[in-house]
């Protein structure tokens, strides 16, 4: 038993902040040069701003229009086979005779 309150002591102190007061904002520059704020190069636009330049969107708009139109492609090709293979056999007409 003793040794799970050894376990829990560093937890506690890290959950509960312990005594250490939270670090002033100028004081985290250790993180900062992760956060996603800092952009390279022209801004990204979204695709229906600039349709015709593949290279200026979100990537998250290419992702999305890229799978759209391999989606699209699947679909045509499935249904450009299945137009020439999936033929009914043709039915002969009877004509009444009177």
């Amino acid at each position: 038993m003793a040794w799970t309150a050894a376990c829990r002591r560093p937890l506690v102190r890290f959950v509960v902040g312990g005594s250490q007061a939270p670090a002033a904002p100028s004081q985290r520059t250790s993180l900062r040069y992760m956060s996603a704020d800092h952009h390279h190069g022209p801004p990204k636009v979204n695709f229906w701003e600039d349709p015709m330049s593949p290279s200026k969107w979100k990537e998250e708009h290419f992702v999305l229009v890229s799978l759209a139109g391999w989606g699209l492609l699947g679909y045509s090709v499935y249904k450009g086979i299945s137009f020439f293979t999936d033929k009914p056999p043709a039915k002969e007409e009877v004509k009444a005779s009177h």
